[in-house]
């Protein structure tokens, strides 16, 4: 059994200043045990149906007897009182009230614990994403994931930056291209604006990564390969995907400005497509850029 001892003013994060915003989410916690509890009834966990049930579902002695956890400290947990709640215990709740992977990272996050992220997404879109990125044709397109890992391109993107006259990139991310290979350089006039903008949103992402190995050893790769990128990532600055506008020198087709527009991508946890568009009449007149092979 759990052993639980009662909340401080401390653990409820009223002396730090900030109680409401925490006292908000374990309201919306209690708020979403109570509701998915109600939702499970005891034949549903080999119990007998009991004679004296007044609300439906399982009662919180049942959930708790069955995730093996103790009575009262579900039952705070339920109520939103502040206590720890680690992962494996989380877990066990989790599996009591039958939550799917979408219900458990929400139950999760409510708790504010630590946890192994979702699977990376694939190493290749599928065909659908695939399809979505060629019908945004002229406009380019790309899909990134939450590290800059380049999953997936179109046509007109491929012409952007992998036209005949390039060096090709072969890291397969972004932030490795741009800040290591000169030759990537020298397609980004404003890439000296455009860098901690990218650092900042990789910071933001990173704390959802902190215990993973594979992230960590890219950022330490990258910082001893770039002065440059240490030098902003121990700005520990955060940013979140915004448009804003990119610069692109095309051998052909001159200087391109391109706004750079984020759309999430459901079917892919922390993916997202890239979409450029012309940011001025002149880059528009010089879209697409296959007239110009």
């Amino acid at each position: 059994m759990t052993t639980v001892q009662p909340p401080s003013e401390v653990a409820t994060g009223q002396a730090a200043g900030n109680g409401r915003p925490r006292g908000q989410r374990r309201s919306e916690l209690a708020a979403f045990l109570r509701a998915r509890r109600a939702r499970i009834g005891p034949a549903d966990v080999g119990l007998p149906p009991g004679l004296r049930r007044r609300t439906p579902g399982l009662r919180r002695e049942e959930v708790a007897q069955l995730a093996g956890v103790g009575v009262t400290w579900y039952t705070w947990l339920e109520q939103g009182r502040p206590i720890h709640a680690s992962v494996q215990v989380l877990a066990a709740v989790a599996r009591t009230l039958r939550l799917d992977q979408a219900e458990l990272e929400h139950l999760y996050r409510l708790a504010e614990v630590q946890t192994a992220p979702a699977e990376a997404a694939a190493a290749a879109p599928s065909p659908a994403v695939q399809e979505i990125l060629e019908s945004l044709d002229p406009l380019p397109a790309q899909l990134l994931n939450s590290r800059f890992d380049v999953l997936g391109r179109n046509r007109a993107y491929t012409d952007l930056i992998y036209h005949r006259h390039a060096v090709p990139c072969q890291h397969g991310n972004s932030l490795w291209c741009c800040f290591t290979e000169p030759e990537v350089r020298r397609s980004f006039p404003n890439f000296d604006e455009e860098a901690p903008r990218m650092v900042a949103t990789l910071r933001a992402s990173f704390a959802q990564h902190l215990n993973e190995p594979e992230w960590t050893s890219f950022i330490g790769r990258l910082s001893a390969a770039s002065p440059q990128f240490a030098e902003l990532w121990a700005r520990q600055e955060v940013a979140g995907p915004a448009s804003h506008t990119k610069h692109f020198l095309h051998p052909t087709a001159g200087l391109l400005r391109l706004l750079s527009t984020s759309l999430a991508v459901a079917d892919l946890p922390e993916a997202r497509i890239l979409v450029y568009t012309p940011a001025d009449e002149e880059t528009r007149r010089r879209l697409p850029l296959t007239r110009r092979r």
